[in-house]
């Protein structure tokens, strides 16, 4: 019987959290968000000692943080090349050490809080579909080893059965720096670590309203109000039009969706997906996959950019893709699906800004597993004096004029996209 529980979630293997329920009357610092970007600034704040509380409308990572395919990729959602492009040389080249440095933070943190996550970094690949994609990819890699330094490996028809045994793609990108984690396991270890550094934990305390007052802010919520000298607001694809309305303007939600498989002998999932590597595919509509840690295959994808999709719906389009690229995988039942929403920027750039005094950190476009654990700490260390400036602080955060709470515009941005994908541009 299909799930639509994350499989995350069911394969936690940890004892529910007990919630907090009282809200103190003041903090040195009120971080609103549980997820991955929260709980890291939590954790840095907390440790330079200050008095420090994380609000959460649910519970600890109850947004994408628990629920995403768990990988750990270089790059932002931005293209390499465009935001050298956009922003220069020296900015560019800090984005993206700061994109690589993200995956040896998680790494870093896995281990010195001991946090159980499955942690693996076997490398990744971006998967291409046509000669045109084996074209790019050779471009890519020969400019990222020239202007980069960075190493990759480009394979042909000839040999990508090595990277995924699939007879649907004609060539691979493979890099050797990729990771991938248990998200809900990651997760629930921030949270304790957090916790371990000092950090107050408030579970179902909904931020209502945030009024400036002369030595800070006020934070209501349904618990009661909590005075404050700084604010950060870390909730990315779950920004509302409360308690701050003009943040809500600098991101959109956008929906992505999962399903896994029952599990595979470990035999055959080492062959579908060899060394274990994180797998995307060259598309804008692009589809990712892994093998969860008990041998799994988890695909995930955007075949609509809407975040209310229906899930037995999308279980039957994200098994199709699933059995298209292995067929071999027809008779083998999906058992979990599930949603999250990302959130997206209008120049597809993560930010760390100040609104009206207070501070947030949000778009990661798909990669908040590194860039949300990597824009957490820097921001947290930014709060407490420890940095001076930070690369993501320093690029414009634009809006739309026509976007004010509602992202009417997304359906005709998924059909232009999917035009995009069709004709192989």
């Amino acid at each position: 019987m299909l799930s639509t529980t994350p499989f995350w979630t069911d394969d936690a293997g940890v004892a529910p959290r007990t919630g907090r329920r009282d809200l103190p009357g003041e903090a040195d610092v009120v971080v609103v968000g549980a997820g991955i970007t929260g709980l890291n600034a939590a954790r840095v704040i907390a440790a330079a000692g200050c008095a420090t509380v994380v609000i959460d409308a649910g519970t600890v990572g109850a947004g994408a943080s628990t629920v995403s395919g768990g990988m750990v990729n270089y790059g932002l959602k931005a293209a390499t090349k465009k935001v050298f492009k956009r922003y220069g040389a020296t900015l560019g080249r800090e984005l993206w050490d700061a994109s690589l440095r993200s995956i040896d933070l998680v790494e870093e943190i896995v281990a010195a809080a001991s946090i159980d996550c499955a942690f693996v970094r076997n490398g990744a690949a971006e998967l291409g579909y046509r000669p045109a994609d084996l074209d790019g990819f050779e471009h890519e890699s020969a400019w990222m080893a020239d202007a980069l330094g960075f190493e990759t490996d480009v394979v042909g028809p000839e040999d990508v059965r090595s990277v995924v045994d699939s007879a649907v793609f004609h060539c691979a990108l493979v890099d050797r720096v990729g990771a991938g984690l248990h998200p809900a396991r990651y997760v629930t270890g921030l949270a304790a670590a957090a916790e371990r550094a000092g950090a107050m934990i408030v579970e179902e305390a909904p931020a209502q309203a945030i009024s400036r007052h002369t030595t800070g802010y006020q934070v209501l919520t349904p618990l009661g109000k909590v005075a404050t000298r700084e604010v950060l607001l870390a909730t990315n694809g779950y920004t509302g039009v409360r308690p701050v309305p003009r943040l809500r303007k600098g991101v959109v939600p956008v929906g992505s969706y999962i399903v896994v498989t029952e599990p595979l002998p470990a035999a055959d999932a080492e062959r579908l997906i060899p060394w274990n590597r994180m797998l995307w595919t060259a598309r804008r509509f692009l589809n990712y996959f892994r093998r969860t840690p008990d041998d799994r295959i988890l695909m995930g994808g955007r075949n609509d950019l809407s975040t209310d999709l229906d899930l037995v719906e999308s279980a039957q389009i994200l098994g199709a893709t699933t059995v298209d690229i292995f067929p071999e995988l027809a008779e083998v039942a999906i058992t979990h699906s599930w949603s999250g929403n990302l959130g997206v920027t209008f120049d597809l750039m993560p930010h760390i800004g100040r609104i009206d005094g207070m501070w947030y950190a949000l778009g990661y476009g798909g990669h908040g597993v590194g860039i949300g654990t990597y824009l957490g700490t820097e921001a947290g260390r930014r709060m407490t004096g420890e940095l001076d400036r930070s690369p993501f602080e320093e690029i414009p955060h634009p809006t739309r004029p026509y976007y004010r709470s509602e992202p009417w515009f997304l359906p005709f941005a998924a059909r232009w996209y999917r035009m995009l994908d069709a004709i192989g541009r």
